[in-house]
């Protein structure tokens, strides 16, 4: 069986960088596939706090500020990738379901096709409770998965359609959710989930 790899991606941005910690952290804190993450998810979220924190001092100008920042931005980067081996390591020991591990953390896997990270929209839907989701076409013969969780990426519902958009109703008005979509063509396969995207529901 082909190792399955997992590709970290690590925006250099910083405040792209704190939004996917974040998101791993999310889809990793109470997820069965990682009942001891090294580093503690803890840890991690305690950093990118640190580095925001960090961040919006910088915007003072304040002679030292950027060093600080600096600092904060390397102490993350060096625990995302620790945390990446640990993702592989659990990984590696099921094979069989390394796939849905590795997404299941909120990274991505290594080399899965050019369609890796569709464009998404996420929009509110025409009538309550309902939200519109779109992606780039890939072609007359791409399937779309769509995924929606109403608990902060512990579970997620999913559809699957040969439209590059879709309706989903029966959302509770009100409430975050988050969104995500990947895109399966016969050249490539399946690719990447995109990047998660948060909405209020109308």
């Amino acid at each position: 069986m082909q190792r399955v790899e997992v590709s970290l991606d690590l925006p250099t941005r910083v405040p792209d960088l704190a939004g996917y910690a974040k998101r791993v952290v999310l889809c990793m804190t109470d997820n069965p596939w990682f009942p001891s993450p090294i580093p503690s998810i803890a840890d991690v979220a305690s950093a990118v706090d640190e580095l925001e924190s960090a961040q919006v001092a910088t915007l003072s100008r304040t002679r030292g500020t950027a060093e600080v920042r600096d600092e904060k931005l390397k102490v993350v980067n060096g625990l995302m990738k620790r945390l990446k081996a640990y993702v592989q390591g659990v990984a590696d020991d099921n094979a069989e379901h390394a796939g849905s591990i590795i997404e299941s953390s909120g990274m991505n896997i290594k080399n899965k096709g050019s369609y890796a990270k569709p464009p998404f929209k996420v929009k509110p839907g025409k009538v309550k409770g309902t939200v519109r989701l779109e992606v780039r076409s890939a072609g007359d013969r791409a399937s779309y998965e769509w995924a929606w969780s109403t608990d902060g990426g512990k579970t997620w519902q999913t559809r699957t359609t040969t439209q590059a958009s879709v309706d989903i109703d029966g959302l509770p008005s009100g409430m975050l959710c988050l969104f995500r979509c990947k895109v399966t063509t016969p050249k490539e396969g399946s690719g990447n989930w995109s990047e998660t995207v948060e909405l209020l529901v109308p």
